[in-house]
C-alpha cells in the first residue's frame, strides 16, 4: 500500500512552478526523478524537492495540472502543507503574470508587497 498522498494544485507551467520554488530558496531537481517514500517506494515527478530525512516532495503531472505527491507523515518543511503550497501559488502566479504579461508587451512599472501578504502588480504598455 503507497503511503504517498496526492494533491491537486491549479499549477499547469512546469517553468512558473520551478521559478516560484526558486524564489522561495528551495533547492529541487529536474526530472522525470524519483520521489522516495516509504520503505523505499518511489514515484516519478517532474520536479523533486529532496528532503533531509530521505523523504520526498514532488510536482507530477496528472494530465490537467501538477499535483503535490509527498508522504506527509514526513513532512519537513518549515511550513506546514497548506502553507508550502499556499506559498507556491502565490509565487507560480507571480511569475505567470509577468511571464505572460510580458509577452503582451506589458513591463512591470510597480510591485508592492502588502501587510496581509498579497502582493499588488502594475504593469504598462505603451502604444
Amino acid at each position: 500500500m503507497s503511503h504517498f498522498s496526492n494533491i491537486k494544485t491549479k499549477i499547469r507551467d512546469l517553468s512558473s512552478l520551478k521559478a516560484s520554488l526558486s524564489a522561495m530558496g528551495i533547492d529541487w531537481k529536474e526530472g522525470p526523478s524519483p520521489v522516495r517514500g516509504y520503505q523505499g517506494q518511489t514515484v516519478k515527478a517532474e520536479v523533486v524537492v529532496q528532503q533531509e530525512n530521505n523523504y520526498d516532495i514532488g510536482f507530477t503531472w496528472n494530465g490537467n495540472e501538477y499535483e503535490l505527491v509527498a508522504d506527509l507523515q514526513y513532512w519537513q518543511q518549515p511550513l506546514t502543507v497548506d502553507g508550502f503550497l499556499r506559498k507556491v501559488t502565490q509565487g507560480y502566479a507571480y511569475h505567470t503574470v509577468l511571464t505572460q504579461s510580458s509577452k503582451q508587451g506589458f513591463n512591470l512599472a510597480q510591485e508592492q508587497k502588502n501587510a496581509d501578504g498579497s502582493i499588488t502588480l502594475v504593469v504598462e504598455r505603451w502604444s
